[in-house]
């Protein structure tokens, strides 16, 4: 018989980060301290992520760029109402990344982008308020991409891009509803693992030089809709600490399941100055085609592939923009200067505020800078303060067993601070 499960917030995969909403930007130090701006500035390999048609403009043959961040995050959660708060205890977050870029000639250039462009871990304590809704996660995920870049009119304007593979993996934790037990008092739950979770999506870029003394540059940056599709066998549904009752909505033990979440296509335009060797401007706006995300739905199947159990999450996210700006400064041919601030909107309507990704509008403020060692190899490095703007918020869709809405809410603080260290090597 298939039963109904209340709502059931999952991310299947680390990419899928996009399910709750928000996108720490860390695809590469030197963007990173300029407000990670990019997609119309050239000067590394970077523009892997952010544009590859600007790979043809590097100067260099051969240009590499790889690196790491330190990710320290906080989320508190309060109700006054009913004298109840919590706060997360996460740990330290490492995405990576590495660039690579080889100028076949002088019209035709190959790159490679490996990177972790999404990715989470939340950890609240035990028997919190929300355990029904969430416990924990851990994300984590891998993009790989092939790239090309092609200069179509010498000095002016040229195109690139590349197919995507994503593989990403989850392990997601919580209890069942509020107060299911088993007969010693141990709170229901269920725990999702899956992993080597494997999709396609694809990138594609072009970049003009709006005049003859390579001052203004005008770029655009498509990323395409991933849609994730889980497959029975991909992963597995543990349901521990259910009573042997009627009362229980399925049977300990494991599951397989299926499910199916878009990762929604993204526009980025952006535009750089230079108006002499020592400063460089950009400013870019990104367009998150979030509506793509209307709900996640999941069925836990029986030994006989029959559906056990139903899960219905509705999201109704809306479209977002984030606008960044930045600046560098280069002090003398040692030492890059830079700086930068970026205003990333929240795509979450109101009654589909989840906790296990809280996210609301926020502010990014970077820096950083770029330590020439000599003509071949830098030292790049990026700090990020990113402050959530405080929400009183609440999340509608959960129900009990027999429709009661269950409305979960309250006021969320959160912040996160990055610290970035890479390299940049060229030949």
């Amino acid at each position: 018989m298939k039963k109904v499960l209340s709502v059931f917030t999952l991310l299947l995969l680390s990419a899928v980060v996009y399910a709750g909403g928000y996108r720490v930007s860390l695809q590469g130090n030197r963007a990173l301290a300029m407000g990670h701006t990019g997609v119309a500035v050239v000067n590394s390999a970077e523009l892997a992520f952010f544009n590859p048609a600007g790979l043809i403009h590097l100067e260099n043959k051969f240009n590499i760029s790889a690196g790491g961040f330190a990710v320290f995050s906080d989320v508190a959660y309060q109700n006054t109402n009913l004298g109840t708060s919590a706060q997360t205890d996460s740990p330290v977050g490492t995405p990576v990344y590495l660039y690579a870029s080889y100028r076949v000639s002088d019209q035709f250039a190959l790159g490679l982008a490996v990177y972790t462009p999404y990715g989470s871990t939340v950890e609240y304590p035990t028997d919190w308020a929300g355990s029904h809704l969430v416990n924990s996660i851990e994300l984590q995920s891998i993009y790989v991409q092939p790239l090309f870049s092609w200069e179509v009119v010498e000095g002016r304007f040229s195109i690139g891009g590349g197919p995507i593979l994503a593989i990403g993996s989850v392990n997601f934790n919580r209890n069942l509803n509020r107060d299911l037990t088993d007969l010693e008092g141990n709170r229901s739950n269920v725990t999702i693992d899956a992993s080597g979770i494997t999709e396609f999506g694809f990138s594609f870029g072009a970049l003009l030089n709006l005049d003859d003394n390579d001052k203004w540059k005008l770029g655009f940056n498509y990323r395409s809709l991933i849609d994730v599709n889980v497959e029975a066998g991909d992963g597995v549904a543990t349901f521990a600490n259910l009573p042997d009752s009627a009362l229980a909505p399925i049977d300990n033990g494991e599951f397989d399941f299926t499910a199916s979440l878009p990762l929604p296509a993204e526009w980025t335009v952006g535009l750089s100055y230079k108006p002499n060797d020592k400063w460089l401007f950009a400013l870019d706006y990104n367009y998150a085609e979030w509506s793509a995300y209307e709900s996640l739905d999941l069925q836990f199947l029986g030994s006989d592939g029959s559906v056990a159990l139903e899960s219905i999450n509705p999201r109704n996210y809306e479209d977002a923009s984030t606008i960044r700006v930045g600046a560098q400064y280069s002090l003398n041919e040692k030492l890059d200067l830079r700086a930068g601030y970026y205003f990333d909107e929240s795509p979450v309507q109101d009654g589909f505020f989840a906790p296990e990704t809280p996210r609301n509008d926020s502010n990014g403020f970077t820096g950083g800078f770029t330590y020439n060692i000599n003509e071949k190899l830098a030292i790049d490095a990026s700090f990020l303060y990113l402050s959530f703007k405080e929400i009183d918020a609440s999340f509608d869709s959960f129900f009990e067993a027999d429709g009661t809405p269950v409305p979960f809410e309250g006021t969320y603080k959160s912040s996160a601070v990055v610290g970035g260290l890479g390299v940049s090597y060229k030949l």
